[in-house]
């Protein structure tokens, strides 16, 4: 568990969830704990990491390209 990591009991967490995801979203770790025993971690999501761009739709048509379109050139 590192520095950042605090601790918070499921019961904690569900009273108060919406004060959760706020500090999850600015950085804050937390490991939920039940009967004293850890049993999730809850982390910011990397976004630099989690998605790829491969093609910005918007340049070939403005406005986008629907879904449709896409679907029948496959």
């Amino acid at each position: 568990m590192s520095n950042l990591e605090k601790i918070v009991g499921v019961k904690e967490l569900r009273e108060n969830l919406a004060d959760f995801i706020t500090k999850v979203a600015q950085g804050n770790s937390f490991v939920v704990v039940r009967r004293s025993q850890p049993v999730f971690s809850i982390n910011p999501v990397d976004h630099e990491s989690m998605w790829e761009e491969v093609v910005d739709f918007t340049k070939i048509k403005r406005g986008g390209v629907k879904i449709e379109e896409i679907l029948a050139r496959l």
